[in-house]
């Protein structure tokens, strides 16, 4: 064999980051020796892998065939690494979540997957859909748990369980006592909304692509528990996951609105890259994200820690 898996390792690297001193501080090299390893592996083959754009290096054509299939072989040298030390644990799982996965849910999976496996390392990101797909695509996440649709034809999509979001005001919303509201209504409250990119934005604006009227945003906020506080102190109506609301509409803090004309249902969903190797450690999380949602038919079903 005329590479070695630290020229892989290397290579992969200065892919995902596009700097070769960000790469070698992330693989605990110098950066010459990062530098030298990237050109050994280039000169081996008479080939170039990346290019340079301003400051960056970018992968070119060959580059990108290349990526997939060094990741993937990577992971493979991981597991066999894992069986030939004895270790007990299936690997390390970088996943990235959606909001409302990785605040609600997320965690409590890593946890269960952790006991299960003692040996496991878990890093999560928690980004909004737009971005978990875009770590995906560059091979920096192994699997993405995302709320949102996705459309990449490098992504594989799996279906996880169904959501459903809940248009919430304060109790003294004058929308609080009014029963059924209708859309033209809900454009003329004032909204507290996530951010472009969410999937909890992309939903509610699918759910009212069919009318002309745009909605008046107060605040646009990345975290749903700041849009509860928002709405909460009256700043206006909101728009999230039943699963993240389940607590404030028990205290009373916040109450639902009734909607009959938007249709709020939307899926969670398992992505991966195409060319993505399903280590042991991946499917071992995905079976257990699946037997903790097998006997519900909504996600908002499942039970979890109260908060006081």
């Amino acid at each position: 064999m005329r590479y070695s898996l630290r020229q892989l390792e290397v290579f992969v690297a200065i892919a995902q980051h596009e700097s070769v001193s960000r790469a070698a501080q992330s693989l605990a090299l110098s950066q010459s020796a990062a530098s030298t390893a990237l050109a050994e592996f280039e000169r081996q083959f008479d080939c170039l892998l990346l290019d340079r754009i301003g400051k960056r290096l970018k992968l070119n054509a060959l580059g990108f065939q290349v990526l997939p299939k060094a990741v993937a072989l990577l992971d493979r040298a991981e597991e066999i690494e894992e069986l030939l030390s004895g270790q007990r644990g299936v690997g390390s799982l970088d996943i990235g979540a959606t909001l409302t996965i990785g605040n609600y849910l997320a965690t409590l999976l890593i946890s269960d997957f952790i006991k299960r496996h003692p040996g496991s390392r878990v890093r999560l990101q928690v980004r909004n859909t737009a971005m978990i797909i875009e770590h995906i695509v560059q091979h920096e996440l192994d699997l993405g748990l995302i709320e949102g649709d996705c459309q990449h034809q490098d992504v594989v999509m799996q279906p996880w369980v169904e959501d459903a979001l809940t248009v919430f005001c304060a109790p003294s919303h004058p929308l609080a006592k009014t029963g059924a509201v209708s859309l033209d209504r809900l454009l003329r409250e004032t909204w507290i909304m996530r951010e472009q990119g969410s999937g909890t934005r992309l939903t509610l604006e699918q759910a009212t692509r069919h009318r002309r009227g745009r909605f008046d945003i107060l605040l646009e906020l990345e975290h749903t528990e700041g849009i509860k506080r928002a709405v909460e102190s009256g700043l206006g109506i909101g728009c999230v996951s039943r699963l993240a609301l389940r607590d404030a509409f028990r205290r009373g803090s916040l109450v639902p609105v009734a909607t009959p004309e938007l249709d709020l249902r939307r899926q969670f969903t398992f992505i991966w890259h195409r060319h993505k190797y399903l280590t042991t450690g991946i499917r071992e999380f995905l079976r257990l994200c699946q037997q903790m949602t097998e006997d519900i038919q909504r996600i908002d079903e499942i039970e979890l820690p109260r908060v006081p």
